[in-house]
């Protein structure tokens, strides 16, 4: 199956934790612990779960894996919807 550092979608997905980690440091420090923390976490569990279903030894686990890794975008994709809303809101 070859390494799954090979795969588009894990090199995309660690370059958004790059990215992540970029825009959430300017965050307000009182959320470092809060959103911050919950942003950078689902980011960062996209990738690991796409490489460990890519290490498991059945098709069947490497999908389990990837559904998670598609919840987790979900959960990003939430979260920075919320922190998108807060800063309009923070600019009012």
């Amino acid at each position: 199956m070859g390494n799954y550092k090979e795969l588009i979608v894990w090199q995309k997905s660690v370059d958004l934790v790059t990215e992540v980690y970029s825009y959430t440091k300017n965050f307000p420090k009182e959320e470092m612990y809060g959103l911050t923390n919950q942003i950078r976490r689902s980011s960062i569990s996209i990738p690991s779960n796409i490489a460990e279903g890519h290490s498991r030894r059945s098709q069947a686990d490497y999908i389990q894996f990837l559904k998670i890794a598609r919840g987790s975008c979900a959960e990003l994709d939430t979260q920075l919807i919320i922190s998108k809303n807060l800063r309009a809101c923070l600019k009012k």
